[in-house]
């Protein structure tokens, strides 16, 4: 009888640390998330072509900005991915950056394009706030702030996302790769957690990767904008390039922020709001 392998912990990310199986498991052949971005930025306008793809990870969106027109920077912490995006998807200038906190310039961009849920790993009001700051510094006046993430506001009363694990499956150069995953909702942190394990059949042993994302609910959102002089556009639930259905051409946001992704457009104002005082 054959033994199980032992199962290994990691924070690590099997994907983000393979840019390719990365691609291989959430392909994007249409450019969806690329093409809502640069549709929200000629909706809105900003005041120059200059763009910042901060989180960037393989380069699919920002590559995909580059032929739009745009000059464009990726910007992300995984020397993986950078390398993977350099040599994948040229055309942008790749730098490493953390999201918590950056300087790449002061008003050296015209947009800053953050999409799949990376602004959710900013896990506390500190980083949060880092980032922010960092957006503003990096902004020219007038300039936008284009995000995509989860809506920490579907998870109020809602369990269908957490009630049984979700599996996945695919096949890449012959390994068959299976995961497994468990979600679940740290209110003190205000974090939802995800738990995975990957399976492969190449005789590799299990792997649990831990990882979570910032809850951030619409309203706390405008506020926290409005605190660093961001004024928020538009902010709504669909559709976009992950909600189903998916976000086609022509399409317009909804008046709604209730389902599962929230999608957000803001713009940079002359003066941050001041923090509210204390109560009498």
């Amino acid at each position: 009888m054959r033994s199980t392998p032992p199962l290994t912990v990691t924070t690590a990310n099997l994907l983000t640390d393979q840019p390719a199986l990365y691609e291989a498991r959430f392909p994007d052949p249409e450019r969806l998330a690329g093409r809502w971005a640069e549709d929200c930025l000629r909706r809105y306008g900003p005041p120059g072509p200059r763009v910042l793809d901060i989180g960037c990870g393989t380069g699919r969106d920002a590559a995909h900005l580059h032929r739009a027109g745009r000059t464009v920077t990726g910007a992300d912490l995984s020397e993986a991915m950078l390398a993977h995006a350099r040599a994948r998807h040229p055309g942008p200038a790749y730098v490493r950056a953390d999201l918590h906190g950056f300087d790449l310039g002061e008003r050296s961009f015209d947009a800053v394009v953050c999409l799949d849920s990376a602004l959710l790993y900013c896990h506390t009001n500190d980083q949060l706030d880092g980032f922010l700051t960092s957006c503003r510094r990096a902004l020219a006046p007038d300039g936008l702030l284009v995000a995509e993430m989860r809506n920490g506001a579907f998870f109020l009363g809602r369990t269908e996302l957490l009630s049984a694990p979700a599996v996945a499956g695919f096949t890449w150069q012959g390994t068959a790769y299976r995961s497994t995953t468990t979600l679940s909702v740290d209110r003190t942190a205000q974090l939802l957690r995800r738990t995975r394990v990957w399976t492969a059949d190449d005789g590799s042993p299990p792997v649990e990767q831990r990882s979570a994302w910032r809850l951030l609910f619409p309203q706390e959102l405008r506020r926290v904008l409005a605190a660093h002089g961001f004024e928020a556009l538009a902010l709504y639930d669909g559709p976009g390039p992950r909600t189903e259905p998916r976000w086609q051409e022509g399409d317009l946001p909804a008046a709604t922020a209730d389902g599962d992704r929230l999608h957000l457009v803001a713009r940079l104002t002359a003066t941050p709001d001041a923090p509210p005082g204390p109560r009498p």
